[in-house]
């Protein structure tokens, strides 16, 4: 007993709750989607739920859809996104910090108020709900991560080096090509994680602003679930979080690789 006083009065002992908080939040469901994913309902090892998913023509297409469904949004966030931080992040554009607050803010509101919210805006309007209402969607509730992780490179961004392209006899186009945009890749490749990962395995969204009429992947795992096909089901969430984890690692390499290039031209 005196020996655990002293380690948790240690600075070793702070890390404790977070091990704690791990080990029963993070490391012991994975564990369990890993056993339930190898086993059948018997428990018994076998590789028959990904034989299943690899050989089930519709799940192989929600999986293929889902991931288009991603990059849409993914790009459309970019491209809405970086122009908004960007003008964020410029003083001469933007001289008040409310404007990132307002930015910032649908964060704070539950992600199924903003969907709800968006269902209603499109059955005010008489819109019809589908992909295009999905995209949408998607982008409304999912833009708010792409902005902020490059507001906070392009805010911390050195301006010596745009002075510098400046001083070169770079124009405008010149400058951002060169020299912004190069420095803020660490904000846009976080965005990009932050937006793309939970696109693909979200499924409330598609069922409020589809009518349920497209399934993405999230909600081909929900459905198995709800049907108590727990292994499959598992067998397909390992699936998902294969792909999230072959993305971060190829957006840390980028990452890498970008830091030693060793220079902006």
């Amino acid at each position: 007993m005196k020996k655990l006083l002293i380690f948790l009065s240690s600075r070793k002992g702070w890390i404790a709750p977070y091990i704690l908080f791990a080990s029963i939040f993070v490391i012991i469901p994975l564990l369990l989607i890993l056993v339930y994913a190898f086993t059948d309902d018997n428990g018994v090892l076998t590789l028959g739920n990904f034989a299943k998913f690899f050989t089930h023509s519709e799940a192989i297409n929600t999986f293929v859809y889902s991931i288009g469904i991603a990059l849409i949004t993914t790009f459309f966030c970019i491209l809405l996104g970086y122009p908004a931080a960007w003008i964020l992040s410029n003083s001469k554009l933007n001289r008040s910090r409310t404007m990132v607050v307002l930015f910032i803010l649908p964060m704070w509101i539950n992600i199924l108020v903003r969907t709800l919210a968006t269902v209603a805006l499109f059955d005010f309007f008489s819109v019809p709900l589908g992909e295009g209402a999905l995209i949408f969607g998607m982008v409304y509730n999912f833009i708010p991560f792409m902005i902020y992780p490059i507001y906070n490179t392009l805010q911390k961004m050195d301006n010596s080096y745009i002075e510098a392209a400046q001083d070169l006899g770079a124009n405008p186009v010149q400058v951002f090509l060169k020299a912004v945009l190069p420095l803020s890749m660490p904000g846009v490749m976080s965005g990009i994680m932050m937006v793309f990962m939970p696109t693909i395995s979200t499924f409330a969204i598609a069922e409020l602003l589809t009518m349920n009429n497209i399934k993405l992947f999230g909600t081909t795992i929900q459905e198995n679930i709800n049907n108590s096909m727990w292994n499959y089901a598992a067998a397909l969430s390992l699936i998902m979080l294969l792909l999230i984890a072959a993305t971060s690692l190829l957006s840390t390499d980028d990452k890498d690789n970008s830091n030693e290039g060793g220079g902006l031209w």
